[in-house]
């Protein structure tokens, strides 16, 4: 049988999270960015669509209120 071979030593904790941190600002740098007219129209586009969820929402609420609580007891 053969004698285990010791594991190498771990790093301590500081050196762990500078290697983070490099690690981290390296990616970083490889980002692309949007620029500022793309911010933009992304916002405009969340805002419209978020609206839009919002009022379909809004209709579905109405209908079904008419139909269950105004509609439905008047059979009955």
């Amino acid at each position: 049988m053969s004698a285990p071979v010791p594991a190498a030593p771990q790093p301590g904790l500081p050196q762990r999270l500078v290697a983070f941190y490099q690690d981290v600002t390296a990616e970083m740098r490889k980002v692309t960015w949007p620029d500022r007219p793309q911010v933009q129209q992304l916002s405009i586009g969340v805002v419209v669509l978020s609206l839009f969820v919002g009022l379909v929402i809004f209709l579905l609420d109405t209908v079904l209120r008419l139909i269950l609580v105004s509609g439905i007891p008047r059979l009955f």
